[in-house]
């Protein structure tokens, strides 16, 4: 059910304090997984898992390929909190909602955010399968008024002016290539747009975002992104292509959400190797 009320520090402690007393662990990073990606949370060791539905004031998926759950444990030899599945704004939910999670594992003293996405493909030279590192985004549905940070300002998460020209953490940025580098794997590059959907892209629009600079485009992402950021959360950003979009209706071509789920089961072994490597690279 759609909320218009801006979320409350009582209600972002009353989530933390639930998911403390259902884990032992600390988590320092936090992961984000998108649609199909959810395979990731099983080289969790020593997990715990809990349901969104179980969490105080925390949204619930209702996607297929979104699990809606917390899976919280150690990864490449960092304590980490894994969302599988997030929820979009497209499902119903205000953007407070939808970014309540970020605020929530910012209160659980994370410092750190991964954001995964399934993306369509804007850039030509771009395929199925690729990673794509994302360097900035174009929030389109903030820039068009459901920024998440509308509404009064609680001073003590953030600012009530925020700088995004370092989005994603430069630092982070340069151990994703270096890992890549190391095992191998293409990363391609660029800015990633969002969007509300559900529907995805005509051509019309798909040539008007390649226009602006966008090279890759899906359904979130960038408001968790800009929470993160008031939060003060170093983040990383990567997008798995899993379409092309199409830019031309004589084509004949259709993306559907099967496509991307399919697509994300064989992307998921490099984004984990990708990830996890990161994740080495962190201060213990």
């Amino acid at each position: 059910m759609m909320r218009h009320d801006s979320l409350t520090l009582r209600e972002f402690t009353q989530a933390a304090d639930l998911i403390r007393s259902r884990t032992n662990h600390k988590p320092r990073v936090g992961i984000i997984l998108g649609s199909g990606l959810s395979a990731l949370a099983d080289e969790i060791s020593d997990r715990d898992t809990i349901a969104y539905a179980d969490i105080p004031h925390f949204p619930v998926s209702t996607i297929e390929g979104h699990a809606g759950q917390l899976v919280i444990g150690e990864l490449a030899g960092q304590t980490v909190l894994v969302m599988q599945g997030r929820v979009h704004f497209y499902e119903g939910y205000s953007m407070p909602c939808v970014t309540l999670p970020v605020r929530v594992m910012r209160a659980l003293g994370i410092d750190t955010l991964f954001v995964t996405n399934a993306a369509g493909a804007l850039n030509p030279d771009f395929r199925p399968g690729d990673l794509m590192l994302i360097t900035d985004h174009i929030n389109l549905v903030g820039m068009v008024g459901f920024n998440p940070l509308y509404g009064p300002n609680l001073d003590e998460l953030g600012p009530r002016f925020l700088d995004m020209s370092q989005a994603y953490d430069p630092v982070l940025q340069a151990a994703a290539r270096q890992v890549a580098g190391q095992l191998g794997i293409r990363l391609q590059e660029g800015v990633y747009v969002s969007l509300a959907g559900p529907s995805f892209e005509t051509p019309a629009e798909i040539r008007f975002l390649r226009a602006v600079g966008g090279d890759a485009v899906g359904m979130s992402t960038a408001p968790e992104v800009t929470v993160g950021r008031h939060s003060g959360l170093r983040v990383l950003g990567i997008s798995c292509i899993s379409n092309q979009a199409h830019a031309h209706p004589e084509s004949g071509a259709q993306t559907t959400h099967a496509e991307v789920l399919e697509a994300g089961k064989l992307i998921v072994p490099r984004l984990a190797a990708l990830l996890k490597g990161v994740l080495r690279e962190l201060p213990q």
